[in-house]
């Protein structure tokens, strides 16, 4: 399992690498709400000031006694760059469709 923020983290790496490689090129594409679907467990700490956490399951992950705490969460999010809309774009690289 990993924590939702580092899911999201990843995803913004991703889509900043996608904005770097579009730098200078002709053609791009504007990002519109990128929904992000995930298997979560969400688990709290019974110490005192324990805390919630939210981990997503990774692909392949077995849940096989966690079936009633397992919760599908889907998150839109809207990606911005200094404050306007993202455009990214590029040629593929060396692997990529």
């Amino acid at each position: 399992m990993i924590e939702l923020s580092r899911v999201v983290q990843e995803l913004r790496g991703e889509l900043t690498k996608a904005m770097q490689a579009a730098e200078g090129e002709p053609l791009r594409f504007g990002v519109g709400p990128v929904e992000l679907e995930v298997t979560m467990v969400i688990t709290r700490e019974e110490a005192a000031g324990g805390k919630v956490r939210f981990w997503v399951l990774e692909a392949g992950a077995d849940a096989k006694e966690t079936d009633e705490r397992t919760h599908r969460v889907t998150l839109t999010l809207t990606p911005e760059f200094e404050g306007g809309p993202m455009r990214v774009g590029g040629a593929a690289e060396e692997g990529e469709d």
